[in-house]
């Protein structure tokens, strides 16, 4: 990409961090961590201010997505605000539609026990719901990987399978594919 994925903007000039806020805010999400790293302070600058959305920074971002993962469980776990579940997606997702954030939300009703995935033509990917019983076994797992050099950091994948996460089709929503280009400047 040649930049940091939070500081890129769509053809129209906003900001994909700023798109990714809006889409799980309009999917049903109460409240929305944004975990930066690169470039954090300049991306933090791109969010707009709502008082459903707080920002953290992942210290060691550049070991990898879990190192995110674990940021942003560690934030709103010592917010200590009884969440159940979170909801977690990608920056590089501008196309995200908020249908596909309600539906890998589904009913409220056993989310504090829920492991659920999009999925898009069978393949895994975002957004990902996860209940607050997955969280200390997921973060002892993504910090475990994070010390051993010899194991690569996958996020949150495998443990999904591990555990049998409910598969959540949204392949009749959106394509699913993340952006690895920037996109074409606006004319």
């Amino acid at each position: 990409m040649g930049r940091p994925k939070a500081l890129v903007r769509d053809g129209t000039g906003r900001p994909w961090v700023d798109l990714a806020v809006a889409t799980l805010l309009d999917g049903g999400c109460d409240d929305v961590v944004v975990v930066l790293g690169a470039a954090a302070r300049e991306a933090r600058l791109l969010i707009a201010d709502r008082p459903a959305v707080r920002s953290t920074v992942a210290a060691h971002w550049a070991s990898g997505l879990g190192s995110s993962l674990v940021a942003g469980i560690d934030a709103v776990t010592s917010a200590g605000d009884g969440v159940d579940a979170v909801l977690v997606s990608l920056v590089d997702l501008p196309d995200l539609p908020a249908a596909a954030v309600r539906r890998v939300l589904g009913p409220s009703a056993h989310r504090v026990s829920a492991a659920r995935q999009a999925t898009y033509a069978g393949r895994p990917g975002h957004p990902v719901l996860l209940g607050r019983k997955h969280w200390a076994p997921l973060v002892a797992g993504l910090r475990a990987v994070g010390d051993d050099p010899t194991r690569a950091d996958r996020g949150a994948g495998s443990y999904l399978r591990s555990v049998g996460a409910e598969q959540v089709a949204c392949d009749d929503l959106w394509d699913g594919r993340d952006h690895d280009r920037l996109p074409d400047p606006v004319q």
